[in-house]
């Protein structure tokens, strides 16, 4: 009986998430599409879907908890690299990173409704599969960079690991590439439980939380140092996940 009612119980919060999700956006919609039809209006347009991501996390209860060692400079651009082990973490990405960003994440994103839509024109569609759109999403990439926007990248390259909450190793380059070619700081990011919250498409109980650590600095680093920056990383995010499993 206490198990029915449990899961009966959770039915009901993931029904009042599902609402929340979609009315707060919906909300917002109107406002997101008359910053993107513009591209110098694209970082008020990126400053509500944060907004979303705010509201959204606070009415279901579920406001992030983030420890950051680090505050990113509003005048730099930064490469921002986490692990992914959850449908939450994009969300909780756009949550607690304030910069103007753009997420280089799959092109399947385009087919969600309205969502879609706004992903396409805000940030970076790689299509995994296509070579060629892996190199013109890197091109699209660099320019942000050089334009001081910065990137967010899942280098583990999707929710691939067999054995959560170890990350799957090894990286893909493209997240290193990026911040060497343009001499920017890696801005490792652990999401610590959000692989607990929502381990497939259910949301459980719990609070996000997220630690923000120091940046790698890739000054006067080249490509020979890809293989190093990429362990050293994965160190950083990997180290913090393991210390919250204990």
């Amino acid at each position: 009986m206490n198990r029915l009612l449990s899961s009966f119980c959770l039915y009901v919060y993931n029904l009042w998430c599902v609402f929340w999700l979609i009315t707060v956006f919906l909300a917002l919609f109107p406002f997101i599409w008359i910053f993107i039809q513009r591209k110098e209006w694209h970082t008020l347009a990126h400053k509500l879907v944060h907004l979303w991501s705010v509201i959204f996390f606070f009415i279901v209860g579920k406001s992030v908890r983030l420890e950051s060692r680090f505050t990113p400079s509003k005048d730099k651009a930064y490469v921002f690299v986490a692990n992914h082990f959850s449908y939450l973490d994009v969300a909780v990405g756009m949550n607690v990173v304030k910069n103007y960003f753009a997420y280089m994440g799959k092109s399947s994103v385009k087919k969600i409704p309205l969502l879609g839509y706004v992903f396409a024109k805000l940030h970076i569609q790689v299509d995994r599969s296509d070579k060629g759109s892996r190199t013109k999403s890197l091109v699209r990439a660099m320019k942000s960079l050089k334009s001081d926007r910065s990137i967010f990248i899942m280098p583990e390259g999707g929710i691939l690991s067999k054995n959560i909450p170890q990350m799957l190793q090894p990286f893909k380059d493209g997240a290193f590439i990026l911040a060497i070619e343009n001499q920017v700081p890696i801005v490792p990011i652990s999401f610590l439980n959000l692989y607990r919250i929502m381990p497939e498409s259910k949301l459980f109980w719990g609070k996000p939380k997220v630690v923000m650590h120091e940046p790698v600095e890739t000054a006067g680093k080249t490509k020979a140092d890809i293989e190093d920056l990429k362990m050293q990383v994965y160190k950083i995010i990997q180290g913090e996940i393991d210390r919250n499993a204990l």
